[in-house]
């Protein structure tokens, strides 16, 4: 019997042992670290006259990018990234002319001469291997592209109106120049006689830029003189009872002016004449 007293106070004793030391709590988890905030977008005016104008194009290019997140549809922007990041000797072709440069200029005044728009700047820069667009010595030689013609020369009959490539030309045209392009030639095609085509790139051009001037005069009054000219050829049409074409023409005028009234009365005359002979 003293044995198992003796062997049970050993067990009481060891068991008491083990209950008299907790076990060591878990670590606390570390708290994460606070997220770095992104750095603030830059205006876009910054980013072209500290960035890209001093030859910075990597940074210049990163927040082109960051810009474009928040300002997808800037037009401006995303045709500044296409200049930074297209082949220029590709886009604007190879070289036909020199010019040596004056003082008081700079790649966006002679971008403005030779290319139509000053937002150019940034790929005649670089189309004459230029690090640093601002800085513009007088006398300098620099290339220009063959395929542009300077503003205000008239075009050759083999050039046509606009002698850039395509590509090119929607590689780095601005919007404004684009709807003064679309302008000019809803003029042709509407001098031309091709109404319905003319109403389609006016509409375009419109869509562009609503309250851009045209070269004969503001965009309105543009507009009124495309339309009224197409609505005098749908009555021609409409008289001759030729009137599906003359309603589809009416339909395209609608589309530039939608609150056009004499269309919207001949139209309606010409749906119910013809609906009345599809009766007979």
């Amino acid at each position: 019997m003293l044995g198992g007293c003796a062997q049970f106070d050993r067990l009481r004793h060891r068991g008491d042992h083990a209950t008299s030391a907790p076990a060591a709590p878990a670590p606390a988890p570390a708290p994460a670290a606070p997220a770095e905030p992104a750095p603030p977008v830059r205006p876009l005016g910054s980013i072209i006259n500290d960035d890209l104008q001093h030859g910075r194009y990597a940074e210049g290019e990163a927040s082109l990018r960051a810009y474009l997140v928040e300002h997808p549809k800037d037009r401006l922007a995303q045709s500044m990234l296409r200049q930074l990041t297209a082949d220029p000797q590709r886009t604007l072709g190879p070289a036909g002319s020199s010019h040596v440069v004056q003082a008081g200029e700079s790649y966006s005044t002679l971008a403005q001469r030779y290319l139509g728009d000053a937002h150019l700047f940034l790929i005649l820069a670089r189309y004459n291997g230029s690090t640093q667009p601002a800085l513009l010595r007088a006398g300098q030689k620099l290339r220009l592209p063959a395929s542009r013609r300077a503003a205000g020369d008239e075009p050759t009959a083999s050039a046509g109106t606009d002698a850039a490539a395509p590509a090119a030309r929607a590689l780095i045209e601005s919007p404004a120049a684009r709807s003064q392009r679309l302008q000019r030639e809803s003029l042709e095609l509407l001098d031309a006689g091709r109404d319905t085509e003319a109403l389609a790139r006016l509409d375009a051009a419109l869509a562009e830029d609503p309250a851009l001037a045209s070269d004969r005069g503001s965009a309105a009054g543009l507009r009124q003189r495309v339309v009224a000219r197409c609505h005098q050829r749908a009555i021609v049409l409409y008289r001759d009872q030729k009137l599906e074409p003359a309603i589809a023409l009416w339909d395209r005028v609608l589309a530039v002016d939608p609150s056009y009234e004499p269309a919207l009365a001949y139209r309606a005359r010409a749906q119910e004449l013809q609906r009345r002979l599809k009766q007979l």
